[in-house]
């Protein structure tokens, strides 16, 4: 992929790189990479967060063409660890792959650090807000590693991200992230007619992610304040970080990835205007941010929570030339604004880009490559988060305060006793954020 300069970052996690997703760097692995690589031997994999997306990631992993076996799980919750190995033995039972013993089997706040010892290669899909320890604890280990996006919900947990990502690459790690539009067919293609110069420069753009928002789940009697919020992670931004860094990142990372650069400031107006019960936390159900570029694109972001709605999972953009519209549903066509056709995707039988990040994943450890998607996805999350600034604040913000300058939102304390970094009042309400009010940069009165 060709080389683009991130034009918006300065200071120490934010030096110029080449944007690159997915992209291959042929070298070879070092002693540690690559000790299962070398020999016949099974790639053993531990999987870190057993719920409905580790167990989709575990499915796929073992679902790939090499010599692969899971040895290890772990979760903060003994019954969705019992629940995803029990989707795995009815898929793998009666196969060689699933190799998980019950003292293999890792409950707690720090059974991350068990399970990964014993792997090759670590699937990191737990709520977002713990993705930048196990980030670096599965670094340090020197494992090979699949993240699910987002992969931190504040600025502290993206420089901790961005400093291991650099140690990957020096250590010729394999990380591949979750933003799976990166290994889908329609986005690729598209994204090579923007570079041979069909559409131009990109000059504006919108981005949404509109639908009827997720699921609640209940307080449960005996529940420590700690355990309801992780049961019910995605109303908290320690945990979730607002579902315009949750789901909508997606989107936005494609306009970060078009364009080819971070944007230089955001601003944009959001609040809970629909879903606004003590069940849901403190986040926003809706959001709008305009996002703008170095090279002066402005992209407009939209994502709402609000049933009975319009749904609406896609992303728009204008250049010189002509425009192009994107879908998650194997869509791609770019138009001149005369009309004529300039390209137009056929992707029925496009394979499954879930199951293709991971096929990717251990074919580069196999052969001795390495994709480096970390630092990128940091970036972009990082995106994301501004915009949540943005919103919350009312204020504009610049990337580079924002990623030095954002306020930490994370425990002092991971134990089931431990108080979370918000808590509700008497009447069982949440601090919600409000904008003009609600200050997101360190520093500030």
């Amino acid at each position: 992929m060709k080389k683009k300069e991130n034009k918006v970052s300065r200071r120490k996690f934010c030096k110029n790189t080449a944007i690159v997703a997915g992209g291959m760097l042929t070298v070879p692995l070092d002693v540690a990479a690559s000790a299962h690589v070398l020999g016949d031997d099974a790639l053993k994999i531990a999987v870190v967060g057993c719920g409905g997306r580790g167990t989709g990631a575990a499915v796929q992993a073992l679902s790939t063409s090499e010599n692969v076996k899971l040895v290890a799980m772990a979760d903060a919750f003994k019954d969705r660890l019992d629940s995803c190995y029990n989707i795995l033995s009815k898929k793998f039972g009666e196969t060689d792959r699933l190799q998980v013993k019950e003292e293999n089997k890792f409950v707690g706040f720090d059974a991350y650090k068990n399970a990964i010892d014993l792997a090759d290669v670590v699937i990191l899909t737990t709520t977002p807000g713990f993705r930048p320890i196990h980030f670096e604890y599965a670094v340090n280990k020197n494992k090979h590693i699949f993240m699910e996006k987002p992969v931190a919900t504040d600025a502290h947990g993206i420089r901790k991200v961005l400093a291991a990502a650099e140690i990957a690459k020096q250590k010729k790690l394999n990380v591949v992230v979750g933003l799976q539009r990166h290994y889908q067919k329609n986005y690729l293609a598209c994204l090579d007619h923007i570079r041979d110069g069909k559409m131009g420069q990109i000059v504006s753009g919108q981005v949404y992610w509109n639908s009827g928002g997720v699921w609640v789940r209940d307080r449960k009697e005996g529940q420590t304040e700690m355990e309801y919020q992780m049961r019910n992670w995605y109303y908290f931004n320690w945990l979730c970080g607002d579902h315009i860094v949750e789901q909508h990142i997606h989107n936005i990372d494609v306009a970060n990835w078009f364009i080819g650069e971070f944007p230089l400031h955001a601003q944009g107006m959001g609040g809970r205007e629909v879903r606004k019960g003590k069940e849901h936390g403190q986040i926003f159900d809706h959001h709008f941010v305009e996002f703008t570029y170095p090279s002066g694109a402005v992209i407009s972001s939209q994502c709402r929570h609000q049933k009975g709605c319009i749904t609406n999972v896609s992303e728009s953009f204008q250049g010189t030339k002509g425009k192009i519209y994107t879908d998650s549903q194997n869509k791609g066509v770019i138009t001149g604004y005369d009309g004529t056709n300039i390209y137009t995707h056929k992707g029925e039988d496009d394979p499954n880009p879930y199951q293709t990040e991971h096929d990717e994943l251990f074919a580069s450890i196999r052969a001795g490559n390495v994709i480096s998607d970390a630092e990128h996805a940091a970036k972009t999350t990082m995106t994301a988060i501004l915009g949540r600034m943005a919103t919350y604040s009312g204020q504009l913000i610049t990337f580079e305060d924002a990623l030095n300058k954002g306020r930490s939102i994370m425990p002092n304390q991971y134990s089931w006793d431990a108080n979370p970094p918000v808590l509700p009042d008497e009447n069982g309400n949440y601090p919600v954020p409000v904008p003009g009010v609600t200050k997101v940069l360190e520093l500030e009165a």
